[in-house]
């Protein structure tokens, strides 16, 4: 009786389907990588002012509105409620990367720089740069210099066989030595 049901087309085709899918027992695992390859693509989104360890450490008590903005650059953030604070936020989001959010607020007392908060957190430039591209592969970085012993031996090679040089141009006639006259740029009116 199996076998005249598995004869039939319709029956057959899902049973031997199940079948497989029974006996395979990493289907889970499978239905896992098939649905995180086919994730959408999403956008990087950079908000804010990124702040660098060395840009906080340049900032100094008493410094000026005008010196702290050259330093940091526009604040994201100034308030009319809290005119002696800024806050400078920083936030990247990224696929496959946690997200990264830095705030650093700066207080002035007047007009000078009285404190910051927030600037402990900070990475260094070359701590963020190197967040950034973690997904190229490093490859082998080539010799940028020479030492004298292989410039001297680059300048004694002999030079490959040059092409016999072509006669050049004849020179342009010389311009008249007088003004020029040029034609009306509109036709006259008749």
């Amino acid at each position: 009786m199996l076998v005249s049901l598995l004869r039939q087309p319709r029956v057959t085709l899902p049973v031997v389907a199940l079948l497989l899918l029974a006996g395979c027992g990493s289907f889970d695992n499978m239905g896992n990588r098939v649905s995180t390859a086919l994730t959408p693509y999403k956008v990087e989104v950079v908000q804010g002012n990124f702040i660098s360890r060395e840009q906080v450490q340049a900032l100094q008590p008493g410094m000026s509105r005008d010196q702290v903005r050259q330093v940091l650059g526009t604040p994201l953030v100034s308030s009319l409620f809290h005119g002696d604070r800024w806050d400078y936020v920083f936030t990247l989001r990224r696929q496959g990367v946690p997200p990264q959010q830095r705030h650093l607020a700066v207080f002035f007392k007047g007009d000078a720089l009285e404190r910051t908060e927030g600037g402990e957190a900070m990475p260094s430039e070359a701590e963020f740069v190197s967040t950034l591209d973690n997904r190229r592969k490093a490859g082998k970085v080539p010799k940028l210099e020479a030492s004298e012993d292989e410039l001297r031996a680059a300048g004694t090679r002999a030079p490959a066989a040059a092409a016999p040089a072509e006669p050049a141009p004849p020179a342009a006639p010389p311009a008249p030595a007088g003004p020029t006259n040029y034609p009306p740029l509109e036709a006259p009116a008749r």
